[in-house]
């Protein structure tokens, strides 16, 4: 699996041969003025919640890649009043093959609202399992106890946890929740895109190290082999 991190809570997985995007806001993050949405290849789009800042680049990218949404129901029913028809809606719990693994939506704990101000549902987070690889998406969440519940069922290769705090889990917290999902390896989001989320990274390198985990805060536009 190669995974690209384009900014914010936007990542790109290569998996089997399908390329998914999770949560795409790369237009009107400054940080990310070396992506070209243009180049973005998806044969898959999962939103974790309705917030301008995991879909302002939905609809184009959509459109220009014919790609399959993958959602809560609302989300995608949303988009389908939009034209875009080739989604697949899913709710808390739920689990479906797809042609490059399966996909369980699971819970997170925050709000959702869309940009114009449709209820976005419930937001949540996405478990990745393919033959190789299992990774938690977790979305923008707070620390939740029912991670655990993730840490008994599955097999963890490597957790993406927001980290900026303030909106989200900050670093101590994402370290409880990485004990939660008996995962050592994790990969920072949603920190440093607006004031209120900027952080000290070395300091929380550091916190992690200390726990005897790994804290990987990736470039935006590099991608890491798993």
């Amino acid at each position: 699996m190669k995974i690209t991190y384009y900014g914010h809570f936007c990542f790109g997985m290569e998996v089997s041969g399908k390329n998914l995007l999770f949560d795409p806001f790369i237009t009107p993050n400054k940080l990310a003025h070396n992506i070209e949405v243009e180049d973005i290849k998806a044969d898959y789009v999962l939103l974790s919640h309705g917030h301008q800042d995991h879909v302002a680049d939905a609809e184009k990218i959509l459109h220009q890649s014919d790609a399959t949404l993958i959602s809560n129901y609302e989300i995608v029913s949303y988009y389908a009043e939009k034209g875009f028809e080739k989604g697949h809606p899913m709710n808390h719990g739920g689990q479906a093959k797809f042609d490059f693994g399966w996909v369980k939506f699971v819970n997170a704990v925050h709000s959702s609202v869309l940009p114009d101000g449709t209820y976005g549902g419930n937001p949540g987070g996405f478990i990745i399992r393919t033959e190789d690889v299992n990774v938690y998406f977790a979305g923008d969440t707070a620390l939740t106890y029912d991670m655990k519940l993730i840490g008994e069922y599955e097999d963890i290769d490597l957790a993406i946890f927001p980290i900026g705090d303030n909106f989200t889990m900050g670093p101590k917290d994402a370290i409880i929740a990485s004990d939660f999902v008996n995962c050592s390896k994790v990969v920072g989001a949603h920190y440093d895109t607006f004031p209120y989320i900027e952080i000290d990274k070395e300091g929380a390198k550091t916190s992690f190290s200390k726990a005897r985990k790994e804290l990987i805060l990736m470039d935006i536009g590099e991608s890491i082999e798993l």
